[in-house]
C-alpha cells in the first residue's frame, strides 16, 4: 500500500523539518511504502538547509507555487498533482506544524484496514487552545450543523482513498474548504479519535478572524442549505418579535442578511477552470529524498 502524506507549508520551516523527524520516527512499524509531497505556498523566507537522514519515509519532494494561494487552495494543488503524477493508494493531508500528531498517522492506517474504501477522518474530541477560543470554535461547528445540516468535527488531517482524491480534485469546492469539500463528496465516512497538538514553534495561526473565515468558508459550499434555513428562521424569527420589533430586535435579522452577503461572496473562489489549471503555478520541485 503506497501513503502519500500532503503537507501545505508557508514559511515555517523550522516546524516542517521537526514535522518529518516526528514523522519518520512515528511510522517506522508501519509496513506500508509512505512518501511525503510539502506544497511551499509561495514562502517569503528561504527554507532553513537542515540535512536529516529518513530512515522510513520513502521519498520527500517541495513543490513550490509561483505565489501565495491559502491553504484550501495548496491541499488542492497538492491532491491534484498527486492523482496526475504520482502512484499511491491514499493521501494523508495535514498541517505542517504539529497540531495534526504523527502519532495518529498509523491510527489512520489501521481503521483503513478495516474500512478500505471510506474516508477515515480525525475527529477532534480535545483541543490545545484557550477556553474562549474553544467556546467559539463549538459556536462554529452548532452553527454549521442547524444551517446546513452538516456536523463536521475534523479539519484536514484524513485519509483519503485513490477514489476520494479523484472526487476532490473534480469538485470545484476544494479550492475554497477542504472539509466542506470532503462532506460533499463522501457522506460515508469513519474517524478516529483525535487530540490537537501543540505548535513546535510560535503562537497557534488560527486567530479568531481565521476561525470565522474557516467557517463561513465550510457554510459557503452548503450556501443554499443556507439560504433556505436562514429564510425559514428570518420568518420564524420577525413572526415571534413583530409585536415589539425595535433596533436591538433587528440585530439578528441584520447580521443573517450580511452573512448570506459574505457566504454568497465567498463561493465565487470556487474556480474549477483556475483549479484544473492549478498546476501550472508551480515554479520549481526540490527533492529532499528520492
Amino acid at each position: 500500500m503506497k501513503i502519500k502524506i500532503l503537507i501545505p507549508i508557508y514559511n515555517d520551516w523550522r516546524s516542517l523539518f521537526e514535522l518529518l523527524k516526528n514523522i519518520d520516527r512515528e511510522i517506522k512499524d508501519i509496513n506500508e511504502e509512505i512518501s511525503v509531497l510539502i506544497v511551499n505556498d509561495g514562502s517569503n523566507e528561504e527554507k532553513e538547509n537542515e540535512s536529516i537522514e529518513f530512515k522510513n519515509i520513502k521519498s520527500v519532494k517541495i513543490i513550490h507555487m509561483k505565489e501565495n494561494k491559502g491553504h484550501a487552495r495548496c491541499n488542492g494543488a497538492g491532491l491534484k498533482y498527486i492523482f496526475e503524477k504520482e502512484d499511491f493508494d491514499y493521501v494523508i493531508p495535514m498541517d505542517g506544524d504539529g497540531e495534526d500528531r504523527p502519532e495518529e498517522i498509523k491510527l489512520l492506517i489501521e481503521k483503513s484496514k478495516d474500512y478500505p474504501e471510506k474516508v477515515i477522518t480525525a475527529n477532534r474530541i480535545k483541543r490545545s487552545e484557550g477556553l474562549l477560543f474553544k467556546l467559539c470554535y463549538e459556536a462554529h461547528k452548532l452553527i454549521t450543523l442547524i444551517f446546513t445540516g452538516q456536523s463536521i468535527k475534523f479539519g484536514n488531517f484524513t485519509l483519503l482513498p485513490k477514489s476520494i482524491v479523484e472526487k476532490m480534485i473534480n469538485e470545484k469546492a476544494t479550492w475554497n474548504s477542504f472539509s466542506g469539500s470532503l462532506c460533499k463528496v463522501s457522506k460515508d465516512r469513519k474517524s478516529i479519535s483525535s487530540i490537537r497538538g501543540y505548535r513546535y514553534y510560535g503562537p497557534s495561526k488560527m486567530s479568531f478572524t481565521n476561525l470565522i473565515q474557516h467557517s463561513l468558508s465550510i457554510i459557503s459550499v452548503f450556501k443554499f442549505n443556507w439560504l433556505v434555513r436562514s429564510i425559514i428562521f428570518l420568518l420564524v424569527y420577525c413572526y415571534f418579535i413583530s409585536n415589539f420589533i425595535s433596533i436591538i430586535t433587528l440585530i439578528p435579522v441584520v447580521a443573517i442578511i450580511v452573512l448570506n452577503g459574505m457566504i454568497f461572496t465567498l463561493s465565487a473562489r470556487e474556480n474549477l477552470e483556475e483549479y484544473k489549471n492549478s498546476l501550472s503555478n508551480i515554479s520549481n520541485i526540490d527533492t529532499i529524498k528520492e
